[in-house]
């Protein structure tokens, strides 16, 4: 039986293989149960330090959620699918490490979800991405209406999101959905490369980064700003901080962080 997420990983990066390519990678529930699963476990090792996800061929990152499955549903059924699935966004969203999206083709809908949870996104120039709801009866029930608009802002939030229009990569970059753009060849390659540049600094320090960063978008500033001043505290309760500190001091070479 085909294992729908593949795992990799090179030390202390991980990457996810979201593996049902004949169904260019779409999110039924049996994938999303997969998913949250192996999140969850994955969380709970502290030797991680950088997590990718991805879609298995060169077709499709994730072409949305399994239209198949949600034909026949009635409201309560669907209200049930849009708080599992947005369940597994706020798992990747509230990762303790940086979570990468390399982005290789379509990312529609549900997989347009997927990528706006990941903290980083790199496409490749052939993605494609789409809020294709509106023309199928339905709004985006993974998050996508709150994620977008705190992403890009409302106005292109209100016109991707009504229109159901298709964006190229390069207008993806342009309002700030992705990072960068690169060649389909270059994609994984240059994923490995960022999250091993984020795997080699300290891992407390990178970790409260990203609590700062992801709880502040929701708290106004004073709130953001102590939030920030207690993890900022909390990395001189670390070896990796007084080593690191010594040696730059001492004009020595930073040791590698050890994570404590």
């Amino acid at each position: 039986m085909m294992e729908l997420v593949l795992t990799e990983r090179k030390e202390s990066v991980v990457l996810l293989t979201i593996n049902r390519p004949e169904g260019l990678n779409a999110l039924n529930r049996e994938l999303i149960k997969t998913l949250s699963e192996l999140l969850a476990e994955l969380a709970g090792d502290d030797s991680i330090r950088a997590l990718i996800i991805t879609g298995a061929g060169d077709r499709a990152f994730v072409a949305g959620a399994d239209i198949g499955e949600m034909a026949g549903m009635d409201r309560p059924e669907a209200e049930i699918l849009a708080r599992f699935g947005s369940r597994l966004m706020r798992q990747i969203s509230q990762f303790p490490v940086p979570v990468i999206a390399a982005i290789n083709g379509f990312a529609l809908g549900g997989g347009f979800e997927l990528a706006l949870a990941c903290d980083l996104r790199l496409a490749s120039d052939g993605a494609r991405f789409a809020f294709p709801e509106t023309g199928l009866g339905i709004t985006p029930g993974f998050g996508g209406t709150q994620r977008l608009a705190r992403l890009a802002g409302a106005m292109p939030a209100f016109d991707l999101i009504m229109t159901g229009r298709r964006i190229k990569a390069e207008e993806a970059r342009d309002l700030g959905l992705v990072m960068e753009v690169t060649a389909a060849t270059d994609l994984l390659p240059r994923a490995w490369e960022l999250a091993e540049t984020i795997a080699g600094k300290a891992p407390a320090a990178v970790r409260e980064a990203k609590r700062a960063i992801r709880m502040g978008l929701d708290l106004p500033l004073d709130e953001g700003l102590t939030l920030e001043e207690g993890g900022f505290g909390r990395c001189f309760e670390t070896g990796d901080q007084k080593r690191a500190m010594s040696a730059f001091m001492n004009k020595e070479e930073i040791p590698p962080f050890e994570g404590k």
